[in-house]
C-alpha cells in the first residue's frame, strides 16, 4: 500500500526529548485512517539514541550520521529517504496532537496550491509561540540580538517581524514558517529542490519558504492544527556580548543571516509582499 505520511523526526542529542515524540506519534496515531510511516533523522548519533531507536521504535526507520551535520542536510535525507505521497518534518522536541496529522493533509489536499504548511505551536502551558514571521530585514538581527529591542523603535520593529499585528487563531498566507514543524506536498518539495545546506543551522526554513513562493507556492499558516513545542532557544541566552563570546548557536545565526543577505543581496521579494 502506497504511503500517504511521512513523518520525519529531526534529532540531535536529545534521546529523552525523542522518546517523547515517538510516543506522541505512536500514540497519537495509533487509529489514523491514513498510511503513513515515521523516520528518524539525527546528527551526531550518540549510543543512547541508537539503543532507544533499536529497543522501543523497532518499526521506525533509522537515519543517524556520525557527524553533526547541521538542520538542512537532516531535511534534505528525509526527502531522499522517505516515500509519503506529504512530508510532515519536525523536531524531536514538537509533541503531536490527535488531530494534528489528519488536520494538515486535509487542509494539503483541499488547496493543492500551498507548498508550505505550518501548524500553530504553543508552549506546554498552552501559550502561543511566534512560528510565523515575516522576512528578516538586516535590522531585524540587530534588533534581536541587542538592548536596541528594549527601544520603542526596535519594539515596534520586532512586533512587525513576529506578526505581532495579526490574530494568530486565524489561518493567513505567511512570509515564512518556523522549520520545527513543516508540512510539504512531495511533489513540490521536489519542484523547489532540496534545503540549501549551506546554511548549517538557522535561515535555512526561512530560505526555502522564500524559494517556494518564488516558486509560485504558497506558504500558510494553519492554526486549526497544532502541536507542543518545547522551544529552548539557545541562542539568545546570556545576553548579545556575552553570547558572541560564549555562545556558539549565536554565531551560527549571525553567519547564516549574512549568507542569506548576501543571496539575496539585490533581489525583490517574492510576489505576496
Amino acid at each position: 500500500m502506497a504511503i500517504e505520511v511521512s513523518i520525519a523526526v529531526n534529532s540531535y542529542r536529545s534521546p529523552e526529548l525523542l522518546r517523547l515524540c515517538l510516543q506522541a506519534v505512536r500514540r497519537e496515531l495509533s487509529g489514523a485512517t491514513f498510511s503513513y510511516e515515521v523516520l528518524v533523522v539525527d546528527s551526531a548519533t550518540e549510543e543512547d539514541t541508537e539503543m532507544l531507536l533499536r529497543e522501543e521504535f523497532p518499526e521506525v526507520r533509522f537515519f543517524p550520521h556520525t557527524e553533526n551535520v547541521g538542520f538542512g542536510r537532516l531535511i534534505n535525507t528525509s526527502i531522499r529517504e522517505s516515500v509519503g505521497k506529504y512530508l510532515f518534518f519536525i523536531n524531536a522536541d514538537i509533541i503531536l496532537r490527535s488531530d494534528t496529522v489528519s488536520t494538515l493533509l486535509a487542509y494539503a489536499k483541499k488547496h493543492p496550491d500551498v507548498g508550505l504548511i505550518g501548524p500553530k505551536q504553543l508552549n506546554f502551558n498552552g501559550s502561543l509561540q511566534s512560528t510565523c514571521l515575516r522576512f528578516y530585514r538586516p535590522l531585524t538581527i540587530l534588533y534581536r540580538r541587542t538592548w536596541l529591542k528594549h527601544l520603542p523603535f526596535g519594539k515596534r520593529h520586532l512586533a512587525w517581524f513576529t506578526m505581532g499585528d495579526f490574530d494568530h487563531s486565524y489561518e493567513r498566507d505567511v512570509d515564512w514558517i518556523m522549520g520545527s514543524a513543516l508540512f510539504v506536498p512531495r511533489a513540490a518539495a521536489e519542484d523547489v529542490g532540496p534545503m540549501d545546506d549551506r546554511f548549517f543551522m538557522y535561515m535555512e526554513d526561512v530560505d526555502w519558504c522564500r524559494r517556494f513562493w518564488e516558486k509560485g507556492y504558497r506558504v500558510v499558516y494553519v492554526p486549526s492544527a497544532s502541536v507542543y513545542h518545547y522551544h529552548a532557544k539557545g541562542s539568545a541566552k546570556g545576553g548579545f556580548f556575552r553570547s558572541l563570546l560564549l555562545n556558539h548557536l549565536t554565531w551560527y545565526h549571525i553567519q547564516s543571516a549574512l549568507r542569506y543577505f548576501l543571496k539575496y543581496r539585490g533581489k525583490s521579494l517574492p510576489h505576496r509582499q
